[in-house]
């Protein structure tokens, strides 16, 4: 039995060349409000895409139905695999890598927001430009629910940055979501799949795909709206203090990173774990300011991170 199924609407069954595959990973998060306003650009600009989709595991059955429904239902080359097993991030986008058919990949992630044009200037950025790697960028979203303020105000500081600030930091602004690759370099340099849960995989794979390709910052962001609560940021950045430190190990000339450092001096503190009940007690109170919310949200991710070190 294969390791997943793969369903094909009746447009990605023709014979077709594409010239853009555009990838999608989830896992709980709903695809469709992103694939739809895809399909509304490919259909209207009759453009050279393919869509792969990968539902990580059937973690939602009447998600995947829905979907599947969806995908039968529209015009344009679609393909949506399913995992029968949680695999991963870092599997789950080289099983995405796998099935594509074009010679670009286009990553998106499933709670992306797209703007009209977004996918006719990356084509037209692949006929007009050289290079092998490409990141556009991402804009934070609006925010409706309170909950989600945090999440918003943490990627404001931390990740909507220009192209210009984002190329003089490198491969470690890179994240998987918004990122243009040729097949051929991402068939010699597939994510690590050590990398397990959440976090730190996209910035390993980025290092290594500069070192044998050209890698590239340009402004064309996506819209980034999946937000999180400050609970799920907690439990998400403690899980990701182990990827943190094997993409260190991997990695030493990325110790001069902030987060890197945060993470040393908070190992030579002593008793500094002791502070992660006071740090995580900020970041959940909503009256807090918001920087300081942010900041002991940062703190208590070195804190985990100086702990990972260690070992």
């Amino acid at each position: 039995m294969s390791e997943y199924a793969d369903f094909s609407n009746t447009a990605a069954c023709t014979s077709f060349s594409p010239t853009l595959s555009i990838l999608i990973p989830f896992y709980r998060d709903d695809p469709r409000p992103l694939l739809m306003d895809l399909v509304d650009e490919v259909s209207a600009g009759e453009l050279p895409v393919e869509i792969v989709l990968f539902d990580d595991g059937e973690p939602d059955p009447a998600l995947n139905v829905a979907v599947s429904d969806a995908v039968a239902a529209l015009p344009v080359p679609i393909r949506l695999l399913t995992a029968r097993r949680n695999v991963g991030r870092a599997n789950g986008r080289n099983r995405l890598a796998g099935a594509a058919i074009a010679d670009w990949l286009l990553f998106l992630d499933a709670d992306m927001t797209v703007a009209p044009g977004f996918l006719r200037g990356w084509l037209d950025l692949i006929e007009t430009r050289e290079f092998d790697v490409a990141f556009g960028g991402y804009t934070a979203d609006p925010v409706t629910c309170p909950a989600h303020r945090l999440h918003a105000a943490l990627a404001r500081s931390s990740d909507e940055n220009s192209a210009a600030l984002r190329q003089r930091t490198g491969a470690s602004a890179v994240c998987t979501s918004n990122l243009l690759v040729r097949a051929e370099l991402m068939r010699r340099t597939p994510f690590d799949e050590h990398f397990t849960g959440w976090g730190w995989e996209d910035v390993d794979w980025a290092v290594r795909a500069d070192q044998c390709g050209e890698l590239v910052h340009v402004d064309h962001p996506a819209g980034h709206a999946g937000w999180q609560t400050a609970d799920i940021l907690l439990r998400r950045f403690k899980d990701a203090a182990q990827n943190y430190a094997r993409l260190l190990d991997k990695h030493p000339e990325l110790a001069h990173l902030p987060s890197a450092r945060a993470a040393r001096f908070l190992r030579a503190v002593p008793g500094q774990a002791l502070l992660r009940g006071v740090w995580a007690l900020m970041a959940r109170t909503p009256i807090a300011p918001m920087r300081a919310r942010t900041t002991a949200l940062k703190l208590w991710r070195a804190s985990w991170a100086a702990e990972a070190l260690r070992s």
